[in-house]
């Protein structure tokens, strides 16, 4: 009875906010917990790659910390209807705080994905190398974990509040980004060596066309990684932007996605420089478009895609630049030139889909829904 009443979220014409909104407070100790959880994360990561070998079980406590993280933050989000019982007396349906009644769905989901995990583990082992990121137990429980989060983020865009508020919902997208990570360790374009080997196309002397070698295949590798990088970035970052403009929040995701690349390699100095390289360019770009909205309003003409383009065009030639200062770019020109332009543009299509539409009787940008 009780997860039905969780999942009335997802029936058509039913109010899934009908709680009241949480307080700031309740954000923070949520992203507190969130921490936990995300530090957990990171650390089975690290073991996953550096220590845990294929004929290991479950139960090891680089699991226990990620496992009693998400305990803590489970406990939490129902605790946080409970305590409002005395309000809503169906309070495992009506109690939870407006953004938190998905992550207690986020809370189940990850309970199954968890509990998979341990019979997969128990019975196949554990997985090492590339193996984690296309384990299904994983992907799961990352799904969940990303649902339960983001609770502080959907609060926060109840309220249409700043201040201590927008913290808590930046750092909660942050935890997304990085939970997302599980599944995308492949892409990550701050641990790819692409642009530092040569590429030169060789003619087929048989057929008179371009023969495929090893140096395009790397090539392609890192081409697409910083595409898989630059949509992992910027659409969160959208997300936040289209509802506001809030200094930091390019600069936590492009931190937060870094610490976590960090911590599983052991901090290898050529990605470092990549990484610190990238935050610096995030910060350029949360400033520019922080005082783009200043300058030019919150209903600017191409807002978004603009935000989009200078974003994730940025945050690419930084990391190439941070590449280039640690080895040095190998790539021609046209093949490192052409990825910015590329991103930038990718970016500035996300932009152009992330903006709100604009009603065709009054020309203007109809409202958001900040639930």
């Amino acid at each position: 009875m009780a997860i039905s009443g969780i999942l009335d979220w997802a029936r058509p014409g039913v109010d899934v906010d009908r709680g009241e909104i949480a307080t700031v407070r309740e954000d923070l100790v949520t992203v507190l917990c969130g921490a936990v959880m995300i530090a957990g994360l990171a650390i089975d990561g690290w073991a996953h790659k550096n220590v845990i070998t294929t004929l290991e079980g479950f139960f090891t406590p680089y699991h226990a910390v990620m496992y009693a993280g998400y305990g803590l933050t489970a406990v939490w989000i129902f605790w946080l209807a409970y305590r409002r019982r005395h309000r809503f007396p169906v309070w495992w349906r009506d109690g939870f705080p407006r953004g938190y009644r998905l992550g207690a769905l986020g809370a189940l989901i990850f309970a199954v994905g968890g509990f998979g995990d341990m019979i997969w583990h128990q019975t196949i082992g554990i997985e090492v190398g590339l193996l984690p990121s296309f384990s299904p137990t994983h992907i799961v429980a990352s799904v969940g974990g990303i649902i339960i989060g983001t609770s502080p983020l959907r609060s926060w865009w109840a309220s249409g509040e700043g201040g201590a508020r927008s913290f808590a919902g930046v750092v909660s997208m942050t935890y997304a980004a990085m939970g997302a990570l599980v599944m995308l360790n492949y892409g990550a374009s701050m641990m790819t060596l692409a642009p530092t080997r040569p590429y030169e196309p060789v003619l087929g002397r048989d057929y008179g066309g371009i023969i495929d070698t090893p140096d395009e295949f790397w090539a392609v590798q890192g081409v697409s990684s910083y595409i898989i990088t630059t949509l992992l970035l910027t659409v969160p970052l959208l997300l936040m932007h289209r509802r506001r403009a809030t200094l930091g929040a390019g600069t936590a995701l492009v931190t937060g996605i870094a610490v976590r690349l960090m911590v599983i390699n052991e901090f290898p100095g050529v990605y470092l420089t990549v990484c610190l390289a990238a935050i610096a360019a995030a910060v350029l770009a949360d400033l520019a478009i922080v005082r783009l909205d200043a300058v030019r309003g919150p209903d600017a003409a191409l807002r978004l895609p603009i935000a989009g383009a200078l974003y994730a065009g940025l945050v690419c030639a930084g990391q190439l630049a941070g590449l280039h200062l640690a080895v040095g770019l190998r790539w021609p020109p046209e093949l490192w030139t052409g990825v910015v332009v590329l991103v930038a543009g990718l970016g500035a299509m996300l932009g152009g889909l992330a903006a709100r539409p604009v009603s065709s009787a009054t020309g203007s940008p109809v409202a958001v829904d900040n639930r």
